[in-house]
């Protein structure tokens, strides 16, 4: 760089749809210049994006429940302004918990007490929750879990 900020970019996350149904990933919010774009939302089709960066994570039994919830219990319609019953957070907040996420290092030296850890629902931004738009802590800080939106 000449010393001036470049431009963000902005990386839409499986835009033609052939990526599978089987992808799961955690962005981490940061000042990296990248910015990733989602579709979420079910059928309301709503479109986000949040800088950061990409972790790609594996969870079948977390994607599972959170599929069952969000196409099943809420049948895909979005939940854009709903009020989330304590049972409903108590399920989400099981589900994100069986996503496992590796801490990073800011140096390649720095793997000392770096390890697995689970995700957390961040229950403090509860109104951006929606179908394939999660709001999680890691242990690198707050981020955004996404999948492919049913729709």
């Amino acid at each position: 760089m000449t010393g001036a900020m470049e431009a963000r970019r902005y990386v839409f996350l499986d835009p033609d749809g052939t990526q599978g149904r089987d992808w799961l990933y955690v962005i981490v919010r940061a000042s990296t210049g990248i910015c990733y774009e989602q579709q979420y939302g079910g059928t309301a089709t709503r479109s986000g994006h949040v800088e950061g960066y990409l972790v790609p994570v594996r969870s079948d039994p977390a994607l599972a429940e959170l599929r069952t919830f969000f196409e099943r219990h809420l049948r895909g319609a979005g939940a854009e302004g709903r009020s989330w019953p304590e049972d409903d957070v108590r399920r989400l907040r099981g589900a994100v918990a069986k996503v496992v996420f590796w801490e990073s290092a800011a140096e390649p030296e720095g793997v000392d007490g770096r390890g697995p850890r689970t995700l957390e629902l961040d229950a403090s931004r509860l109104g951006d929750l929606d179908e394939a738009w999660v709001p999680v802590l890691t242990a690198d800080g707050p981020g955004v879990l996404v999948w492919q939106n049913s729709d």
